[in-house]
């Protein structure tokens, strides 16, 4: 049968429901219930009574309980007492020495009350439970709770429905909120502050029984939100002896102070991760443009969300910067780690801005120092940005504190280094500020070797590329894009050269090659065969004939060797004829597949003389795309040609789809080392519908 249990119901009628699982308390105790007639015997006997006194219940039924159970010298008091009880009525607690069937002598602790039935006649009912065993339980309870209310460890109780019923005096100081304010409340209205949902963790743990133990949280508590504290917590399920849950447990140890200074010891060695990675990383290429990127790319996300480079355009020009009135600066590099508002509201790369003499960036090109606002106000982000629009996106995207440190190098000004934090939620500092202006001084050496080398770059690019032809703006059936890059040493021209050349039925001869050595006897000999080469794709020949009539040619040119690659397009056929002279093969990319290297007949150079040349035809569908290129772009002394030709492929396979402008430009980033020992020519073809 089971057990029920009654309540009240509006109309005070008493109402019979089933009862909840009892509590484990009673049979810790080990309560034992004897109930005695008026004559003192024994009328009730329960199983608990035969395990603290030992006597079963047929030894004991009937029998005088002060003859079974006291000493013959506390009878007489014993007596008494059960008589005072009878009489009286009144209840009747304590301590007494009873004598167990063993014969030893055990304390047990009783509780006497006198019972009436329906006829009259008067019982004692009398509860007893051994006396050791309802002194340990005191004892735990009162242990508990002395180390709940003075442990340092913050200690909270939640009912099944995760509603706090108990918490100690530390948890209210960890964080910041009374008892009063949590009891009865749940867990999900108290704990907001936390960026996880913990009552789902709670839920979990009450359900599975699994403990939560020494999990580490962060977060920002009521009683200071303006910094970062970090807990260990622990959470456990709370049960009774008998297996039912009483709710849940859980634990919180204080470890700010061992955090922040994990922190502070982390945030150090990126420190000096960061200028090591600066310095090897930034002025990696004798290029302004890319030194800035780089320099954009270092300090994102470690010490800025979004980074921007501006130079100084009368730096670029060589000019002096005047001391009042607008600064004109040359956006260079944006870097975010997110797309934000704060990164649309720069300047683009490459166009120019003016700064007007109030605002922060040229505060600090002028000062030529850094301009460090911690915590920015609406007036502050009207004084960063260059008009209301950009000042706008910065207010929309978050932006709480910025930073902005001079690009200085061999004791003039390029420009500023702009940073600014919208997720990161730490305000820049002046350990911050000294970062960035280490970094801004790395890279501001870096930009200004840069500056000088691409002055001499351009001019000696100028002579370079007169060399080279203008290619058709139209071809039939075919695009393409054509790049050349110098060699590492500005002073020096190349002999790398190629063509694109319109023959008769709307067919394209695509020349590249390259005159071995270089200097001015290498751009003579590249003149004379590109010429040559145009002369006679015009008389309509085929690529093997051609590179016969060229080789013939070298021979008549003192003490020169070339590779070439002729190949001839033919877009009604949908195919390629192509002929090598000692050139690397060309690159297929076929629509939809991946690239390959063409396997065609390598042949002799060009002025080897003797050699026969022989061509090979490949298909040439709308959509396919073809690479023509010098050595340069592949061959490095450090580097297998294997292993560098892998490495062309992956890089056309994975610009497929791409502009081939972009295509070309890609190759080269990807291939192209800075400082090349050799110069690069190359095309690339794509078949068009």
């Amino acid at each position: 049968m089971g057990t029920t249990e009654s309540s009240l119901t509006g109309d005070g009628r008493s109402t019979a429901r089933p009862a909840a699982p009892p509590s484990g308390l009673l049979d810790l105790l080990s309560v034992a219930a004897v109930v005695l007639n008026a004559d003192g015997q024994v009328v009730f006997w329960s199983p608990k009574a035969e395990e603290l006194f030992g006597y079963t219940a047929a030894e004991a039924l009937g029998q005088h309980a002060a003859a079974l159970t006291v000493h013959e010298e506390d009878r007489d008091r014993v007596i008494g007492l059960f008589a005072e009880v009878m009489e009286s009525g009144t209840d009747w607690a304590g301590v007494f020495p009873v004598r167990h069937k063993d014969g030893t002598t055990r304390l047990v602790e009783f509780r006497n009350m006198r019972l009436l039935d329906d006829l009259g006649d008067v019982y004692t009912l009398g509860l007893a439970a051994d006396r050791a065993s309802v002194a340990r339980v005191e004892r735990d309870a009162a242990l508990a709770m002395r180390l709940v209310s003075q442990s340092p460890v913050g200690l909270a109780i939640l009912d099944p429905d995760l509603r706090y019923v108990a918490m100690n005096p530390a948890l209210e100081r960890i964080t910041g909120q009374s008892a009063a304010d949590r009891l009865g409340r749940s867990a999900g209205e108290i704990l907001t502050y936390l960026n996880t949902d913990p009552e789902a963790r709670l839920r979990r743990v009450l359900e599975t029984g699994e403990s939560v133990v020494n999990r580490e949280i962060v977060c920002r508590p009521p009683n200071d939100p303006d910094h970062e504290h970090a807990w260990s917590v622990s959470y456990y399920r709370l049960e009774d002896s008998a297996g039912k849950v009483l709710g849940l447990a859980y634990s919180v140890i204080d470890v700010t102070e061992r955090h922040r200074a994990t922190v502070e010891a982390a945030r150090a060695r990126q420190r000096l991760a960061l200028i090591a990675e600066a310095s090897a990383c930034v002025g990696s290429t004798l290029d302004v443009v890319a030194t800035a990127r780089e320099l954009a790319e270092i300090v994102v996300p470690v010490l800025a969300d979004v980074a921007a480079v501006d130079v100084l355009d009368s730096a670029l020009d060589g000019r002096a910067e005047p001391g009042e009135g607008p600064a004109v600066f040359r956006a260079l590099a944006v870097n975010s780690a997110h797309t934000s508002d704060a990164a649309r509201a720069a300047d683009p790369p490459g166009g120019l801005a003016g700064y007007d003499s109030d605002r922060l960036i040229t505060q600090c090109v002028r000062t030529r120092k850094p301009v460090l606002v911690p915590h920015t106000t609406r007036e502050d982000l009207g004084r960063i940005a260059r008009h209301g629009e950009a000042a706008a996106l910065l207010e929309s995207a978050g932006v709480h504190s910025y930073l902005a440190v001079p690009l200085m190098a061999r004791g003039e000004v390029l420009g500023a280094l702009d940073l600014v934090r919208t997720r990161n939620p730490a305000p820049f500092d002046d350990d911050d500020a000294f970062l960035a202006w280490e970094l801004a001084a790395r890279a501001a050496v870096c930009i200004d070797n840069a500056r000088g080398y691409q002055a001499q770059r351009h001019a000696a690019l100028t002579l370079q590329r007169s060399l080279l032809p203008e290619l058709p703006s139209h071809l039939p059936g075919l695009e393409v894009a054509c790049r050349y890059q110098p060699a590492g040493a500005t002073s020096e021209i190349g002999g790398d050269w190629y063509d694109a050349i319109p023959l008769r039925g709307d067919k394209t001869a695509l020349v590249v090659g390259d005159v071995m050595g270089s200097g001015i006897n290498a751009a003579a000999a590249m003149g004379q065969l590109r010429s040559a080469a145009r002369a006679f794709a015009e008389l309509d020949l085929a690529p093997a004939e051609a590179l016969h009539h060229l080789d013939h040619l070298t021979e008549g040119i003192e003490q020169t060797i070339a590779t070439c690659i002729y190949c001839v397009c033919d877009p009604h056929r949908a195919q390629c004829e192509i002929c090598l002279a000692g050139h690397l093969p060309p690159v297929l990319r076929c629509a939809g597949s991946t690239a390959r290297l063409l396997d065609l007949p390598t042949g002799a150079p060009l002025g080897v003389g003797g050699v026969p040349f022989e061509a090979a035809t490949v298909a040439f569908h709308p959509g396919d795309e073809l690479a023509l290129y010098t050595d340069g772009l592949v061959e490095t002394r450090s580097e297998p040609i294997d292993a560098r030709l892998d490495v062309l492929l992956d890089a056309f396979t994975t610009t497929r789809g791409h502009e081939l402008e972009d295509t070309c430009d890609r190759v080269l980033e990807i291939l192209r080392r800075p400082g090349g020992e050799d110069d690069v020519a190359l095309l690339i073809a794509r078949a068009r519908p």
